[in-house]
């Protein structure tokens, strides 16, 4: 075997690449190491807690679980578009949109997009902190949440591969305590007698597809971050089946059971909104079998607060880089990002443990008006106008093809925010076209559909693609395979 394949295979013990084009030479793994890697992730307690946040905020248990599907299939779809760019792109995620918004332009998206990281790392650390505590007991919450941020820091560093790996672990864990868990609740519950078809309320049925395309919606931002490692010619169609079928059993999976433990622990589902760590442990049986739980709820959320950790510092990077036009970053630098990153969402999740479960609704329907927009504006570009050809180069560049600013991107890009706010449905602000639709959100929808129908013809007018993709020089992405 080539010195070049093992490279490519095995690479070093901590990640090279940052935001800058990933060649062919260190281009590895197969499309079904997006399955595990979104399933693992989505095998976690905020995704349950956001299944049990339909049910707790009206929705009978059997249509928020079809409303859940429903949104899982339509924001996956989404998402797994996004991550099907990787592969040709051999970039992160956020570096792409200088395509669309210009190089300095780009900026505004991406200090949203760290907020969105900053904001599911801290709420993540909470309860995946609750978990710690219970595993190993000294008496401070706060304690938890920061050993919790430490794993985090370790496998963040040390990369791509790593995470990755720890998707596998997380899948095969999450599967096993995850069945148990589902088998525990019919023993000790009557849960075919809260499924029954009556009771259903238009709004809070599409609350609940809210918050579950929410939820798949915001990977976005950050998914072909970790698919821009895999060969070049890989079929975009096995990177989008594989990422999207990982994301939405995942993520149904862990709703479900959510939807279904906030039914069975009402009214208004006291008892899990009590302590959802707690309630799985008891439901589990106590003992050690509820600590193995507590185990699972950690390695799930160490594998999604992992992806907001890398997410987060390689974004802040983008961001940095656009002004100061470095392409590489030292691995002290990776270092130095990935613990201040965390420092501040632990600091966040120590503050923010009151109130959780009514602030992440909030959180989630929030997120959705700010990155639709952006998730449009690249979806459209990418596929309908630029025709999945990029000029890597110029990407880096603020006299390049792309410019610095684009104005008309990013025009469209606030018109798609402003758009949605007659139609949102939150405590600080209910639109008056919600009223009319009886407090239903669609605002997600409203935002996805304009948006593409104005960043269409505008970029037909304004946009100058390139005629072929455009790789840096010193790429060998077209060169011809190593010889094994």
């Amino acid at each position: 075997m080539s010195r070049i394949e093992t490279v490519s295979k095995t690479g070093p013990v901590f990640e090279r690449r940052t935001i800058d084009f990933v060649p062919r030479a260190e281009r590895h793994g197969k499309p079904f190491g997006q399955f595990t890697l979104w399933f693992g992730a989505n095998m976690q307690i905020t995704a349950i807690v956001t299944g049990a946040l339909a049910v707790i905020f009206g929705a009978n248990a059997f249509w928020g679980i079809v409303g859940l599907l429903i949104g899982n299939i339509l924001g996956g779809a989404v998402m797994a578009l996004h991550a099907a760019q990787g592969p040709k792109l051999g970039l992160p995620q956020m570096i792409s949109s200088r395509a669309q918004f210009g190089v300095l332009g780009a900026v505004l998206p991406l200090v949203l997009v760290i907020v969105m990281y900053l904001g599911f790392a801290a709420t993540g650390a909470v309860l995946a902190g609750q978990a710690v505590e219970q595993i190993i007991p000294t008496g401070q919450p706060a304690v938890g949440v920061i050993i919790f941020g430490a794993l985090t820091v370790l496998v963040a560093t040390m990369g791509y591969k790593y995470i990755h790996a720890l998707g596998r672990i997380s899948t095969v864990v999450g599967i096993l305590g995850f069945t148990y868990l589902g088998i525990q609740l019919f023993l000790k519950h009557d849960v075919v007698s809260i499924l029954g078809t009556d009771g259903f309320a238009f709004p809070t049925f599409l609350l609940s597809i809210s918050l579950s395309a929410g939820w798949q919606l915001t990977y976005g931002p950050y998914v072909a971050d970790y698919s821009r490692y895999l060969p070049a010619n890989t079929p975009a169609r096995q990177t989008f089946l594989c990422c999207m079928s990982g994301s939405v059993l995942g993520a149904q999976w862990s709703m479900i059971l959510g939807a279904l433990f906030a039914a069975v622990a009402m009214p208004e589902g006291q008892g899990f909104l009590d302590g959802q760590v707690a309630f799985v442990g008891n439901l589990a049986g106590g003992g050690a079998i509820a600590v193995l739980m507590y185990i699972v709820i950690v390695v799930g959320k160490l594998t999604v607060n992992t992806l907001n950790a890398y997410g987060g510092y390689m974004t802040i990077l983008t961001s940095v880089s656009a002004f100061t036009r470095q392409l590489r970053f030292a691995p002290w630098v990776r270092f130095a990002y990935v613990i201040g990153f965390i420092a501040v969402s632990v600091l966040i999740a120590i503050a923010a443990t009151d109130e959780f479960i009514s602030n992440f609704k909030h959180f989630v329907l929030l997120l959705l008006m700010v990155f639709i927009p952006w998730s449009s504006i690249n979806l459209v570009d990418y596929y309908l106008i630029s025709r999945e050809k990029v000029d890597v180069p110029a990407l880096y560049d603020t006299k390049g093809r792309y410019h610095a600013w684009n104005i008309p991107a990013l025009l469209t890009y606030l018109l798609g925010i402003v758009v949605q706010i007659p139609f949102l449905a939150q405590d600080m602000y209910t639109g008056p076209l919600t009223k009319m639709l009886g407090g239903a959100d669609i605002s997600w929808l409203v935002g996805l559909v304009v948006t593409a129908l104005v960043y269409h013809p505008v970029a037909r007018r304004f946009q100058s693609p390139p005629a072929t993709m455009i790789y840096p020089k010193d790429s060998d992405v077209d060169a011809p395979a190593p010889a094994v």
